[in-house]
């Protein structure tokens, strides 16, 4: 019960922060442009500034115990994601199908569950997260990104069918998705900033690096805005959204994967491991987020149904409003 409360307490004070950005969208305050600088702003300072700051304390050997702990659950999470994605969406038109098994592949954990994480859990919470997060993050730069390329690559395919002329020979062009496949994980895994956030805070712990108190401050206080402003841009997408138009069969299917199934699965493997609250809820918490927002940039990229992308994002991540804090009655 006192995790579910600080969930709720958390996810008001959320409320409070996407009402805000409702107004800043209405008001012209925040457009398009604005959106987008606050994202960049978001995924590549604030966020990894956050992150850092959670490995700001000593990693004993039991609290690496657990970290490696948490990075078993959500490698088995990943791998659980991709497989379910490969047989729950067969019933629906190939164009929304890999939307889909990347939304149940590619969840929102860093834009949203690490700053609820922080909200209820503090640092040790953050600590666990940032490292449960990884393997999300590789499957979403390695095969999460092939599940769109491969879509184009059958769309091209068609095309060229019952066209007269044929773009690249299949093996030339089998070896190019390749050589951009390499590209593409080398720079979104390597040198995403939050991961690299992620190895610098390590480097840190491990070697007992000294840190100016001033620049430790500065770090936390930067990470501290995380928060207020990804709910803000999160109110703002709600804007102009006919909340009739998010709900359909296919949003709602997909949204049961994502926010029940497999959160309850990462549960009975954390019952099994003999979980404390903390490591449970955090990565019950992360589990249990709606589906990654990168799956707009992927269909737009990539020449898939980018609408039908932004609705499981949005309707998801309204129903995880409510869904998460549930889920922390489970623990």
């Amino acid at each position: 019960m006192e995790q579910f409360l600080g969930m709720l307490n958390a996810q008001l004070v959320l409320f409070v922060y996407i009402a805000v950005g409702m107004l800043c969208k209405k008001l012209g305050i925040i457009d398009e442009i604005a959106k987008k600088k606050m994202t960049d702003f978001i995924l590549k300072i604030t966020l990894p500034c956050m992150i850092f700051n959670s490995f700001n304390q000593t990693l004993t050997p039991e609290i690496l115990r657990k970290t490696g702990l948490a990075l078993l659950v959500s490698t088995c999470i990943a791998v659980m994601s991709y497989v379910i994605g490969k047989f729950a969406y067969n019933r629906f038109p190939e164009e929304q199908k890999h939307i889909m098994q990347y939304c149940t592949l590619v969840n929102n954990s860093g834009f949203l569950g690490l700053p609820l994480v922080s909200a209820v859990f503090g640092t040790e919470g953050l600590l666990y997260a940032s490292i449960f997060i990884l393997p999300n993050r590789v499957m979403m730069w390695t095969a999460g990104l092939s599940i769109f390329t491969e879509s184009e690559a059958k769309r091209k395919r068609a095309a060229n069918q019952g066209g007269s002329a044929s773009a690249l020979d299949p093996a030339e062009e089998k070896l190019r998705q390749k050589k951009e496949h390499r590209k593409n994980l080398i720079h979104n895994v390597v040198l995403n900033p939050a991961l690299v956030a992620v190895y610098l805070g390590l480097i840190r712990r491990l070697f007992d690096l000294p840190f100016p108190a001033f620049m430790d401050s500065a770090i936390s206080k930067i990470g501290a805005i995380t928060s207020p402003l990804s709910m803000m841009i999160i109110g703002g997408m709600l804007i102009g959204v006919r909340l009739r138009d998010l709900f359909d069969f296919a949003a709602l299917y997909q949204s049961l994967f994502r926010l029940i199934l497999l959160p309850v699965i990462a549960l009975a493997i954390m019952r099994l491991l003999h979980f404390d609250p903390v490591l449970t809820g955090t990565s019950l918490i992360l589990t249990g987020m709606p589906a990654g927002s990168t799956s707009v940039l992927l269909a737009t990229q990539y020449g898939g149904d980018e609408r039908f992308a932004s609705k499981l994002v949005i309707s998801s991540t309204l129903l995880s409003l409510i869904t998460a804090p549930l889920l922390m009655l489970l623990i």
